[in-house]
């Protein structure tokens, strides 16, 4: 996924309400941008770490720029974080098309945002004559509080107990079901339900599990010119 146009550098200066930053330009210009993230953002929001900004000039917008990326340091050299958690469906939409992810290839239909379950939507049915349908949960991953260990979730998500107990229903209906953890930072080498966080997301991810819902993590390659789904990563148990 390519950037419309190259991110702009500044300086966070705060993240307030959840859905606002403050943020200084490398111009020196302030500004508040949108935070397209409702969660804790645990680790990510450090005044004065370097943050990118994406800006559009639609004039419906009230705030014209949009928090992308912030740069983390946890002792071996600085990494980009991708926050945004509207990009996550497209990467790996991306690259499902693209052949990328060898274990979801082969299906011969995509649609993204498809009714299931008790009133939810999933993020993506692949579908095939021979094969059946396949649903994709897509849970987007920023979390690292150890060198090269991806986490999720950062907070309690009930949200997402649900998701994985409507999985399991589809499993227990003969369909193929997958949980991915998308991982928008460059740095993971494997990925770790964070149990200490929400234990009850941590036992509903290993029923779901044991029911046969399968897990697979990817990690993404960063840039301010663009995010890229790179490669799996291992999931510790």
């Amino acid at each position: 996924m390519r950037f419309s146009s190259p991110l702009k550098r500044g300086r966070l200066l705060q993240r307030y309400k959840r859905f606002l930053a403050d943020v200084t330009l490398d111009t020196g210009e302030t500004i508040t941008a949108s935070c397209p993230n409702t969660g804790s953002m645990l680790g990510l929001t450090a005044s004065g770490s370097a943050v990118w900004l994406s800006e559009s000039d639609s004039p419906t917008r009230k705030y014209r720029h949009t928090w992308e990326m912030i740069e983390t340091d946890l002792g071996k050299g600085a990494s980009l974080v991708g926050i945004n958690t509207g990009h996550p469906n497209r990467l790996v939409t991306e690259a499902i098309e693209g052949r990328r992810i060898r274990k979801l290839s082969g299906y011969q239909s995509l649609r993204r945002e498809v009714k299931y379950g008790a009133a939810s939507r999933i993020d993506i049915l692949l579908e095939d004559t021979s094969k059946g349908r396949c649903y994709v949960e897509i849970k987007n991953v920023q979390l690292m509080r150890k060198v090269g260990l991806a986490e999720f979730p950062d907070c309690v998500t009930a949200r997402g107990v649900k998701h994985l107990r409507e999985l399991t229903e589809m499993v227990a209906q003969g369909h193929r079901a997958v949980m991915l953890f998308l991982i928008q930072r460059s740095d993971a080498n494997r990925f770790k339900i964070a149990s200490d966080l929400d234990p009850a997301y941590a036992d509903a991810f290993l029923q779901a599990a044991s029911a046969g819902v399968e897990a697979m993590a990817y990690r993404c390659h960063m840039s301010p010119e663009e995010i890229v789904l790179d490669a799996s990563v291992r999931i510790e148990t």
